[in-house]
């Protein structure tokens, strides 16, 4: 099978186009960095070739780790005999940046004789400002085809697919002028040529200035970050609180139709306590996540998250960070695997470590069913302004900023303690245009992501649930779960968690825990739902406020989790990515010691304060 590669500089909608060309849904976002790792896909129209997406690179001359992703597959793709053509993305409305990254791949494949098509992209935009720019003499300067497109619009798509089902043209014979010439030639040609054939006029550059000048401001600027963020959470809460009603009275509709009908009291008592209870408890806080996932790729493809990280980069030094981790940490929200992976954008191999401490600490969306369920149980749900402000929102925030300064606060301790390094390379960034969020490829990110959440953790949430379930039926059939083998090992472990006021029910539920933070609300629900095996399904918040758990020990859980280190993909994906296991221990340990005194600390002084 034929392989083409598509390599573009950040920000140019090299993704976008390759999920038009392919129908996949890979991530898009208006950020450097957010594409980490090498795609590939079918192309649609032509089944028998294969679309190779590379990550997004200024220079043929990596600096960054993500850079060095990107700038070694291209070496190794061009020697593939395989690969027939490269297609390389333009930024139309940024041309000389991206024209110096296109002489490099154009260098590139004429030393491997291979074939290039050069694709102007963000053409609606140009037009939406009445700007042109000139294509064929373009074209015709670059000894190489120039296709004008928008990723967007599906504009100029058809032409492309016609260029890729053509017959290969006769192999091209390097050219000395360009084979030889040396990088910093080919950057005054790249200014020669944006001036000869870009757009006149800076009606983009206006554009983007007058929107700076509010976002960037040092008062208005950090007003909007402060409610951008604010809604953020806010919107966990009110964006998907009707969906999780839906999900839960569906559940509840289905259990009280199916259970009733099944003959064996095992396989009754199994499907209401294991099935429902467990897994139906988790199911319903996957329409936050959705909501989380979306309002980030909103952020992300409108171009606010670059002046975000410009933003945070300021408070970062502090800390020993950089703006760039702005980016992986906000990712981590999201989900931590992601983040590591975004962390390679990180020029500085010192605060790429830093960064790799702090993203675990990220208020993650596996933390989010256990954030939701204690809240829920523990905040009532007062609202304000017509619901746009309610306490359970004000108490999401405010978990979630714990999480967040904590990172900080541990990063901030490690830098300044550990040897400092005075040659780290400086704090650049580009920022991109702003652009209207494409929602197609935002929700159906979003749907992707709770999707793959829900696939992914359910396999281990139902494995947990199942033998949660079988421990604690047995050998009584639940007659007396605190007899039962769950009772045993729940009473063995029980001194372990005691300080923080939990009996040992809650006890079995963080040890579980371990294996993912989500298995929390899954095990919580098994135990509660054999419990009350006579009874209908019945919320789980419910249970927890008729369990008697104080106000402290509630509270205390929300710091555990918010701390503690329990997910066993994070930890393998961090040991592979920092090539360091010892880091990796060091800061599972680490986060559980932390995360333990932490706790108990704030159940005490709960205690101390409300008796």
């Amino acid at each position: 099978m034929s392989k083409i590669i598509l390599i573009g500089s950040p920000n140019s909608g090299k993704s976008l186009l390759f999920n038009r060309l392919t129908g996949l849904s890979q991530k898009v976002a208006n950020f450097p960095g957010i594409t980490v790792d090498v795609g590939s896909g079918k192309l649609q129209a032509l089944p028998d070739k294969t679309l190779i997406d590379f990550p997004g690179t200024y220079s043929l001359q990596a600096i960054s780790a993500e850079e060095e992703v990107a700038v070694d597959y291209f070496e190794r793709a061009l020697e593939d005999p395989d690969v027939e053509q490269v297609l390389c993305v333009i930024d139309a409305t940024r041309l000389e940046k991206s024209l110096l990254f296109t002489l490099q791949v154009i260098r590139d494949c004429e030393r491997n004789s291979k074939k290039i098509t050069v694709l102007a992209n963000m053409m609606d935009v140009l037009e939406n400002h009445d700007l042109t720019l000139d294509v064929e003499g373009m074209s015709a300067a670059l000894h190489t085809r120039v296709i004008p497109i928008s990723a967007r619009s599906g504009k100029g798509i058809d032409e492309v697919i016609s260029e890729l089902s053509a017959i290969a043209c006769e192999v091209r014979e390097p050219r000395a002028h360009l084979v030889d010439t040396p990088d910093a030639i080919l950057r005054g040609e790249a200014h020669k040529l944006a001036h000869r054939f870009g757009p006149e006029g800076d009606v983009l550059i206006r554009t983007q200035n007058r929107l700076d000048n509010f976002f960037l401001h040092s008062l208005t600027g950090g007003v909007s970050f402060f409610l951008i963020m604010y809604l953020l959470f806010q919107s966990i809460f009110t964006w998907a609180a009707p969906v999780m009603d839906a999900v839960e009275g569906s559940l509840a509709w289905m259990a009280d139709a199916l259970v009733p009908l099944l003959g064996n009291q095992v396989v009754k008592d199994f499907t209401s306590d294991a099935l429902f209870s467990g897994i139906g408890a988790f199911l319903v806080f996957v329409p936050q996540i959705f909501v989380l996932t979306f309002v980030i790729g909103l952020l992300e493809d409108s171009g606010y998250m670059a002046r975000a990280a410009l933003i945070c980069h300021k408070p970062l030094r502090l800390f020993g960070l950089t703006g760039k981790s702005f980016i992986p940490m906000l990712s981590g929200v999201a989900c931590a695997i992601p983040a590591i992976y975004a962390a390679r954008a990180i020029d500085s191999p010192r605060k790429r470590v830093l960064t790799y401490i702090a993203i675990p600490l990220m208020p993650c969306s596996a933390r989010l069913p256990v954030y939701t369920l204690l809240i829920a149980a523990f905040i009532p749900a007062q609202t304000a302004l017509g619901g746009l402000v309610g306490l359970q929102g004000l108490a999401m925030f405010g978990i979630y900023f714990f999480g967040m300064m904590t990172g900080l606060l541990v990063t901030g301790l490690i830098s300044r303690t550990s040897e400092d390094h005075h040659n780290d390379l400086p704090f650049v960034l580009e920022l991109p245009p702003y652009r209207l969020p494409g929602l197609k490829p935002i929700v159906r990110n979003a749907w992707n992501r709770s999707k793959h959440f829900v696939t992914k953790a359910g396999k281990i949430i139902f494995t947990v649930t199942v033998v949660i379930w079988l421990l604690g039926y047995f050998p009584n059939y639940g007659a007396d779960l605190g007899q039962s083998w769950l009772g045993h090992l729940g009473h063995f472990i029980e001194p372990v968690f005691s300080p923080l006021g939990l009996d040992w029910r809650y006890g079995v539920a963080i040890f579980t825990s371990f294996a993912a933070r989500e298995v929390f609300v899954g095990t919580l629900g098994t135990i509660f739902g054999i419990e009350g095996a006579d009874e209908n399904m019945v919320p789980l918040v419910e249970h927890i406020q008729g369990s008697d758990l104080a106000l402290g020990s509630g509270l205390a859980l929300l710091v555990f989790f918010a701390i503690s280190l329990q997910c066993v993909s994070t930890l393998a994906i961090l040991a592979k990515e920092s090539a360091s296991r010892s880091l990796t221990l060091k800061m599972f340990v680490g986060y559980f010691l932390l995360a333990y005194a932490a706790a108990v600390v704030v159940y005490q002084v709960t205690g101390l304060l409300v008796g």
